[in-house]
């Protein structure tokens, strides 16, 4: 037993070491772009679809970018609130802002693709920057992205905005995102590498050249799925172009979800792009919960049976995996509350994962929006969208 324990002690610390080693690296790397004064059109594209709450607050961050020139784009997509309300009327006062009636969803898309292939279609602007409509811009923003598209000749640029969580739902999910990009992105090889699984954006806030976008076809030519952070860099890289990665969170902030049952569903719908495949998933949890949750359950073993070596291990393996999400959430301005949750919210990630892989009668339809999608459960493969009103 004491072997045994001695033994997952040393694989629980060197699977903790491999974010320590990739997140030193990472945030050594990963810089807030300077904004740099620009002559060239930035369109600001947000699809909106019953965002009354937050809607007006989202525009108006948009329209006070400084250092480039803007306009703003809100695509309403079939909302039963006020959005289309609220844009009019800021509308009226600033004529950079333009509401667009986004079409009926046709069979075979996604909602949020179909609205953001609507705002490119009317977009007049040499880049793109498609927001989310809870993502609130900051002032510099805008300009910083495109300054450093231009530098890095990158076609499109991505990162991760603050994210503000207040409830404990949203804490134990919500910290994944910042965790697993930058704790498990090479950054370094995919800016070397032009490689196709090294893609990756989020999918709050993207920037991509308009020439790039018309010419890999955009959301269109990724319709199907409900995951564009993975979709959309994957698609440009696929077709020679480059794609990049900065430090979002001084460039704009994103509640994403208000509570434990949001986040479960948010999480959950796009699980089956991403982790909850029969081939990655294995993979993810052996590295997640191995480097992350094992170390503690060790120790806790070994001080149990006075295994005083495999206690001092896994003890060093804990603090590793803790050291390592204290330096990400720091840098990127999460609470540091969230950080004694790790272990906590790296379960919940591989229990949403391994729910929607295992349950496809219960997690395999996604509902979001008042759409639903009938997604990939067990057997894998993309989102199913189906036809509904609006």
């Amino acid at each position: 037993m004491t072997l045994a324990l001695l033994i997952l002690a040393f694989v629980a610390l060197a699977l903790a070491l491999l974010p320590a080693v990739l997140a030193a690296v990472n945030l050594a790397i990963l810089r807030t772009p300077e904004p740099t004064p620009t002559d060239a059109l930035v369109s600001i594209l947000i699809p909106a679809r019953n965002e009354a709450a937050v809607i007006e607050g989202t525009v108006r961050a948009a329209l006070a970018s400084r250092g480039v020139p803007v306009e703003v784009l809100v695509g309403d997509d079939h909302s039963t609130d006020d959005t289309a309300g609220i844009v009019a009327r800021v509308a009226a006062s600033d004529p950079r802002l333009r509401l667009i009636s986004v079409p009926n969803l046709p069979e075979g898309w996604t909602g949020k693709n179909h609205a953001c292939a609507s705002l490119a279609a009317a977009a007049r602007g040499e880049r793109l920057l498609f927001l989310d409509a809870d993502v609130t811009l900051a002032p510099d923003g805008a300009a910083a992205l495109a300054a450093h598209a231009g530098k890095s000749g990158a076609d499109l640029v991505s990162g991760v905005p603050r994210q503000v969580m207040e409830t404990l739902g949203e804490r134990l999910t919500v910290p994944m995102i910042d965790f697993l990009m930058i704790g498990y992105l090479p950054i370094a090889m995919m800016r070397a590498s032009p490689r196709t699984s090294l893609g990756a954006a989020c999918g709050q806030m993207i920037l991509i050249a308009r020439e790039a976008y018309v010419a890999t076809g955009g959301h269109g030519a990724i319709r199907t799925s409900l995951h564009d952070g993975v979709r959309l860099p994957r698609l440009l890289r696929e077709r020679g172009f480059r794609t990049d990665l900065v430090a979002g969170h001084a460039l704009a902030a994103c509640r994403m979800y208000r509570d434990f049952a949001q986040s479960w569903a948010g999480f959950s719908k796009n699980a089956h792009e991403g982790m909850a495949t029969p081939a990655a998933l294995p993979v993810w949890t052996l590295l997640l919960f191995g480097g992350h949750i094992l170390p503690w359950l060790v120790l806790a073993v070994a001080l149990a049976l006075g295994a005083g070596t495999a206690a001092t291990v896994a003890g060093i393996a804990a603090l590793v995996s803790l050291a390592t999400r204290a330096a990400i959430t720091l840098r990127v301005a999460e609470p540091p509350a969230t950080i004694l949750l790790h272990p906590l919210t790296v379960g919940t990630a591989l229990a949403i994962q391994w729910n929607v892989l295992l349950r496809p009668a219960r997690a395999g339809r996604a509902v979001w929006k008042g759409r639903s999608y009938a997604v990939g459960g067990a057997g894998g493969g993309a989102p199913k969208p189906q036809r509904e009103p609006g």
